[in-house]
C-alpha cells in the first residue's frame, strides 16, 4: 500500500496523482484497516488524503476537456463542500465518447465517464471513513452520491413501464455511454443503500427509502449467476454485508441472501469447470481472480458469523448446509493468492497493464476485513 500510495502520486505529492475510483475505494479501506491493526495516524492520514485526491481529480473535468470546474457545475466553495453531488469520474485514461462519435465497444473500456458498480464501491469506502473517525461529513457524501447517481442511472423503459438501469454515463451524468444493464449493478445499489442507510440511523438525515425501494423492484426476478470469478467475488461480498445486516435485525432478506449463496455455488462449479486456473500468468487477469478470493474471505467471515449468533439460523435454518458447500472452495484463495505472489508472474504483460489495481485488491485480499465490514 505504501509503493502504491508512491506510485500514484498520492505521499509523496510532489507528482501528478493518478486517480482510478475503483481502485482508490478499496485503497482507502486499505489504509483504515491498517489503521485500526497498527494504531498508526500514517495510514489513516493516508486513507484522508486519498479521498481528497479522489474528489479533487475525479470530482472535476478532465483537464484534456473543454469544461472546467466540478462536474456537478457547483461553484468552487459550494463544490468543495458537496464533491460527490455530481458524481465521481471513471479515470479512465480517454476521454468520454462526444455524442457525435460512433460507438466502438472495444475503444469504450478505455474511455471515461461514470460507471455504477464504482459509484457503489466509492460510497462504501466513505461509509467506512465515517465510521473508523467519527466524522458524519464523510456519510453525507455518501448518501449525496447514492441520490446523485440514482437519479441519473435509473430510467424507465417506454416498452414495459418498469424500471432499469443504465450501466456506464457520461461525466456530466446528461447521457447514457452503454444503455445496458451491468448484471449485478442493481444487487450492488440495493445492499450499499440499505449500508448507507443503517450507517445513517441516528446519526444524520437520511432517507434513502425510495431509492431503496426502485432497487427492489429491478432487483426482483434478476439471475445473479456469473461464471466470472470477480463477479462471484462480488456475490459473496455482497452475501456476507447482507448477512452482516440481517444479524444485527436491520434486514429480514433471507430470501436473498440464499440466493446470492446460490448463484456463488453455481458460478464457482462453472468457473471450476474452465480450468483457466491452470493457464499461465500472460493469459489471466490478476484482480479478477483476486476479487473471488476477497468474496471467499467473506464467506469464512459468515461461517463465524453464524458460530456467534442464532439470529442468523433462525431466520435461515439452510445456511451451513450452504456455507459448508461455498467453503468446499476454500483451497482456491490460498491457489490464487500464491500465484500472484511469485515474483515471476507479476513481471507478466497481464499484471503490470493493470498492476495499480492488482496490488491493491491482492492487499486487500491478505486483509479483507476493512473492506468486508459494513
Amino acid at each position: 500500500m505504501i509503493e502504491f500510495a508512491e506510485i500514484t502520486g498520492l505521499a509523496p505529492v510532489d507528482q501528478s496523482p493518478k486517480r482510478y475510483l475503483w481502485t482508490d475505494a478499496f485503497a482507502v479501506c486499505n489504509f483504515l484497516e491498517l489503521f485500526c491493526r497498527t494504531g498508526e495516524n500514517r495510514y489513516q492520514k493516508l486513507a484522508l488524503q486519498l479521498v481528497d485526491q479522489v474528489h479533487t481529480v475525479l470530482g472535476r473535468h478532465r483537464e484534456d476537456d473543454g469544461r472546467t470546474g466540478w462536474i456537478s457545475g457547483l461553484d468552487e466553495q459550494t463544490g468543495k463542500l458537496h464533491p460527490t453531488k455530481g458524481g465521481m469520474r471513471i479515470g479512465k485514461k480517454l476521454n468520454e465518447r462526444r455524442s457525435s462519435d460512433r460507438y466502438d465497444e472495444q475503444l469504450e473500456w478505455d474511455r471515461d465517464g461514470q460507471y455504477y458498480h464504482y459509484l457503489t464501491k466509492w460510497m462504501h469506502a466513505l461509509s467506512r471513513v465515517s465510521q473508523v473517525t467519527g466524522d458524519i461529513t464523510y456519510g453525507k457524501w455518501a448518501i449525496e452520491l447514492a441520490k446523485t447517481v440514482h437519479n441519473r442511472f435509473i430510467y424507465i423503459s417506454p416498452v414495459d413501464g418498469r424500471k432499469y438501469m443504465y450501466w456506464k454515463m457520461s461525466i456530466d451524468l446528461s447521457r447514457p455511454l452503454v444503455p445496458s444493464m451491468g448484471q449485478h449493478d442493481p444487487l450492488d445499489g440495493f445492499i450499499t443503500y440499505n449500508e448507507l442507510q443503517m450507517s445513517a440511523t441516528g446519526k444524520r438525515s437520511a432517507d434513502l427509502q425510495a431509492e431503496i425501494v426502485d432497487m427492489t423492484g429491478i432487483c426482483r426476478g434478476q439471475n445473479w449467476a456469473t461464471d466470472d470469478p470477480l463477479g462471484i467475488g462480488g456475490l459473496l461480498y455482497d452475501a456476507y454485508r447482507l448477512a452482516q445486516m440481517i444479524d444485527c435485525g436491520y434486514l429480514e432478506q433471507s430470501d436473498l441472501l440464499e440466493d446470492l449463496l446460490k448463484s456463488s455455488l453455481t458460478g464457482l462449479q462453472s468457473f471450476i469447470k474452465s480450468e483457466s486456473l491452470s493457464l499461465p500468468a500472460e493469459y489471466r487477469l490478476a484482480f479478477r481472480e483476486i476479487g473471488l478470493c476477497i468474496g471467499m474471505h467473506g464467506v469464512e467471515r459468515l461461517q463465524g458469523l453464524l458460530e456467534k449468533t442464532s439470529r442468523l439460523c433462525n431466520i435461515y435454518p439452510g445456511l451451513s448446509e450452504y456455507l459448508a458447500m461455498l467453503l468446499q472452495y476454500s483451497p482456491l484463495t490460498e491457489l490464487i493468492e500464491n500465484f500472484w505472489f511469485e515474483p515471476q508472474r507479476r513481471r507478466a504483460a497481464s499484471w503490470i497493464e493493470h498492476g495499480d489495481i492488482n496490488m491493491v485488491m491482492l492487499a486487500t485480499s491478505l486483509l479483507p476485513e476493512g473492506f468486508l465490514q459494513v
